[in-house]
């Protein structure tokens, strides 16, 4: 276990299969956000899941954009379990739905510019719309759809950039959201980007969320198979996660 310093003084961080992950709360990734874009620079945060994860172990580029990030949350079940099993204890995960839901309540307050950027053609416009209704005054200063090709990531950086984002949040899917925003964010010019996966499908209700009960007892991943079973895919490499942890441990 290591400790770190992200404004908001040293914080804890455990290995998880070579991967590092920070033990933060909620509320301490909105301070370290907030003190971002107050200080200025640019930071990359890392939603990690379980898959996440497994993606880094065979892809050396993607474990080092993780080993350089300001904040790697741990958003999932099956991570908060490994961290357990590593002598963490984590207070709950920290997911990219949530942090987006946050952030934009923290943009109603404080004026933070915020863009959105993936999903289908009118996904993320759709879920800017809901999330200004849920908090007034939220500064989304503008959306674009992720459906470009990789040829197209420095036109599609610079048009961003023209909004002059604080906070940017990409919804790619790992590991292409990291590698954009890694090769990109200086253009863009975002103090703060977050990669959130299917996030803005959830917000804009193309996706639906798993109810409470679900979270709570934290299977809100079966609540999402059910939902989607295009996802076993996905799901399948859930049992690789337990048996490589459970193997390190021995």
């Amino acid at each position: 276990m290591a400790s770190t310093d992200v404004g908001i003084g040293p914080r804890e961080s455990v290995n998880i299969l070579g991967v590092p992950v920070d033990a933060v709360t909620m509320e301490q990734t909105l301070a370290s956000i907030d003190s971002y874009v107050v200080g200025g620079g640019q930071h990359l945060i890392v939603t990690a899941d379980a898959n996440g994860i497994l993606l880094a172990r065979s892809d050396a580029d993607f474990l080092a954009i993780i080993k350089e990030a300001a904040l790697v949350t741990p958003d999932g079940a099956g991570v908060v379990w490994a961290a357990k099993r590593s002598g963490v204890v984590l207070p709950d995960r920290v997911s990219g739905v949530d942090i987006v839901d946050r952030v934009c309540a923290l943009s109603a307050d404080k004026g933070y510019r915020v863009f959105f950027l993936g999903a289908a053609a009118g996904v993320a416009e759709l879920a800017a719309e809901k999330l200004r209704l849920k908090h007034p005054g939220c500064n989304i200063v503008g959306t674009r759809h992720g459906y470009f090709p990789a040829e197209s990531d420095e036109i599609v950086a610079r048009e961003i950039a023209e909004s002059r984002p604080d906070i940017l949040f990409v919804g790619f899917g790992m590991p292409r959201q990291e590698k954009f925003i890694r090769a990109y964010q200086s253009t863009i010019g975002a103090k703060v980007a977050v990669g959130i996966g299917g996030s803005f499908d959830v917000f804009s209700g193309k996706t639906k969320r798993a109810p409470r009960f679900f979270q709570r007892i934290r299977l809100e991943w079966f609540w999402r198979l059910i939902l989607n079973p295009s996802k076993i895919a996905k799901v399948k490499k859930l049992p690789l996660f337990v048996f490589l942890v459970l193997r390190k441990g021995r």
